[in-house]
């Protein structure tokens, strides 16, 4: 990470796309875990940790909600779905379309996430030269 305002940007995209990682992977082993008996999925999540930390005050703008955001609390929160929602007799409640939907959403979501920092680098590039 680096310790400039000028690089909020790339350390808020960078925690982001961490944060996807994570989900991507949680994602995954709920798709291993299918036939467990008992499993419960589990999730990730970071966009209420992300608003949190940003605020929802419309009258500040965005730069200032980055440049003012404390990059250290911005890590995703991992949990288990252990609702008693369960339509299998063995107790599992991981349903295959719904994580495979959900992992095709967030491979988009990193692959985007991923783009918009090499993007901020390039732009970093092209005015050093």
């Amino acid at each position: 990470m680096f310790n400039s305002n000028a690089y909020n940007y790339i350390n808020l995209l960078d925690k982001a796309a961490d944060a996807s990682w994570l989900r991507e992977s949680t994602i995954t082993n709920n798709i291993a875990n299918v036939d467990t008996p008992g499993f419960k999925r589990k999730d990730v999540n970071f966009e209420s940790v992300l608003k949190s930390e940003l605020g929802n005050t419309k009258y500040i703008s965005l730069d200032d909600k980055v440049n003012h955001a404390d990059m250290d609390h911005l890590n995703p929160v991992t949990y288990t779905d252990a609702s008693g929602y369960s339509y299998r007799l063995d107790g599992n409640n991981v349903d295959i379309d719904t994580e495979e939907a959900e992992l095709a959403s967030e491979q988009i979501r990193y692959s985007g996430l991923t783009s918009s920092i090499s993007q901020e680098i390039a732009r970093f590039k092209s005015v050093l030269k």
